[in-house]
């Protein structure tokens, strides 16, 4: 396993974190602000300008999307 310098995702939890109904169930997004530092932050990563701040909270926020992919899956296929 590999280091990594992260912003702590849990930070994000109750700011950047919605639960929204998708069909019958509640799942687990970012909320359109968080999404959007996402998708800016991975833009900036593929032209090669983040700064190390930047990359850490990169890592941080994939890692928490990580995490609500595993817990939506886990809620979608319980509920089959």
């Amino acid at each position: 396993m590999i280091a990594q310098n992260m912003v702590n995702p849990s930070s994000w939890v109750e700011t950047g974190v919605k639960i929204s109904q998708v069909r019958q169930l509640y799942l687990f997004k970012f909320t359109d602000e968080l999404q959007e530092r996402l998708d800016g932050l991975s833009e900036r990563k593929k032209a090669e300008l983040l700064t190390s701040e930047e990359a850490a909270e990169l890592t941080g926020l994939l890692e928490l999307d990580r995490i609500f992919t595993l817990m939506n899956a886990r809620i979608i296929s319980e509920s089959q």
